[in-house]
């Protein structure tokens, strides 16, 4: 329970689960970086998938955290209704002037159990992207739609990863331009050991070009389309390998339809050490049907190295295209010709590389994101008491 005589903001972080990807990156810096002279932070998630892997229990074992059960991944309606108490208990004994949930079940149970709680804490939602494209039917993506409007009158500052994400979200009326504030992506990446070590490390030969797969292998990733891109690279005999970094659902299908198919690819799993697979590459590729701002194409700027992305989601605000990378439609064709145009021009790629490197480290850099959220709780915490 919160002390009485501590003057600090107390502010409750809710995240339905850190499973290995960008808002568990995100909350993490927050976690460690927010002013523990100003701020008492707590974190309550949940627990990962058997097919995920926990960011806390792999990177961030500094953190701590209030694990709560059914929080999670899963639809349950006794596991979410058990999720829900819990959390309330948790708002009470905190008595947290400030609620940030991240993530959409989060989002939901989150900012419910405060409304129910009885605290009058300020509430804020973080979009790190959205379900409105990609995930569900119709019907379902209505529901949606319904629910975050709801919540939507209730939330006191609505935060969104990228532009589109926010544009997004408005023109499906949810939210209010007055409400949302734009609050990009902030990380640290580490130093890049040598190629030679990295690929040493990896099994991998350095003499090779390598084009990386970083992230969920999971269906709004669209692996299948990046297996369909390796297929018709290896047609048009371009030298490159590629490597995919991250686990997921479908990674047992595309080991399976690697192996059958023959194509080249190396399949890494989870890794910790994401400077170490950024070090051995040559190119990252994403083409995923939908994004909020994937943090696999800022680390690859922080890194010196040049993408090819599908152009959705926030991703234009990430990568400038034919500066310091290529965006493309959703094709097969279209990103296996710019893949290739990347590979066979080595100077075009360190070009862009090298700009990736100085446009990434201006604007996402974990300090930033450390630094506005600081002012954003202050804020609405001078807001508060003024109203």
């Amino acid at each position: 329970m919160a002390k009485d005589n501590d003057q600090r903001i107390r502010v409750m972080r809710i995240i339905a689960r850190m499973n290995v990807g960008g808002p568990a990156v995100q909350v993490s810096g927050l976690m460690r970086g927010l002013d523990s002279n100003k701020f008492e932070h707590r974190l309550v998630t949940g627990f990962c998938a058997e097919d995920e892997s926990d960011y806390l229990d792999t990177v961030a074992t500094d953190v701590t955290a209030t694990r709560i059960n059914g929080l999670g991944r899963s639809i349950s309606p006794k596991a979410d209704l058990f999720a829900f108490l819990q959390v309330v208990r948790e708002i009470r004994k905190f008595r947290p002037h400030i609620i940030h949930t991240h993530t959409a079940k989060a989002g939901v149970i989150g900012r419910i159990a405060s409304i129910l709680s009885g605290r009058k804490s300020i509430r804020v939602h973080t979009y790190h992207g959205h379900l409105l494209h990609g995930y569900f039917g119709k019907g379902k993506t209505f529901l949606v739609i319904i629910i975050e409007k709801f919540l939507g009158l209730f939330t006191t500052k609505l935060l969104a990863v990228g532009k589109k994400v926010m544009e997004d979200l408005l023109s499906a009326g949810i939210g209010s331009a007055e409400k949302f504030a734009l609050m990009p992506p902030g990380l640290k990446l580490e130093a890049l050991p040598t190629r030679e070590a990295a690929c040493l490390e990896l099994g991998l030969d350095p003499s090779q070009n390598y084009c990386a797969f970083i992230g969920r292998v999971t269906k709004i990733k669209r692996p299948d389309r990046f297996l369909d891109v390796v297929a018709e690279i290896q047609n048009h005999n371009v030298p490159i390998h590629f490597i995919v970094a991250g686990a997921g659902d479908l990674l047992e299908y595309c080991k399976e339809r690697a192996t059958a198919k023959n194509l080249p690819v190396t399949f890494l799993g989870w890794r910790e050490d994401i400077e170490t697979v950024l070090a051995a590459s040559d190119v990252v590729l994403l083409t995923s049907d939908n994004e909020g701002t994937p943090l696999s194409l800022i680390q690859a700027g922080m890194a010196k190295i040049a993408v090819v992305s599908t152009d959705v989601g926030s991703v234009r605000e990430i990568v400038v295209d034919q500066e310091t990378g290529i965006l493309t439609d959703l094709t097969t064709h279209s990103i296996a010709n710019v893949l290739k145009e990347l590979i066979l021009d080595i100077d075009l790629r360190d070009d862009m590389g090298l700009a990736a490197y100085d446009y990434t480290m201006q604007r996402y850099g974990v300090e930033r994101l450390v630094s506005d959220h600081e002012k954003l709780y202050l804020d609405l915490i001078n807001d508060q008491a003024n109203s």
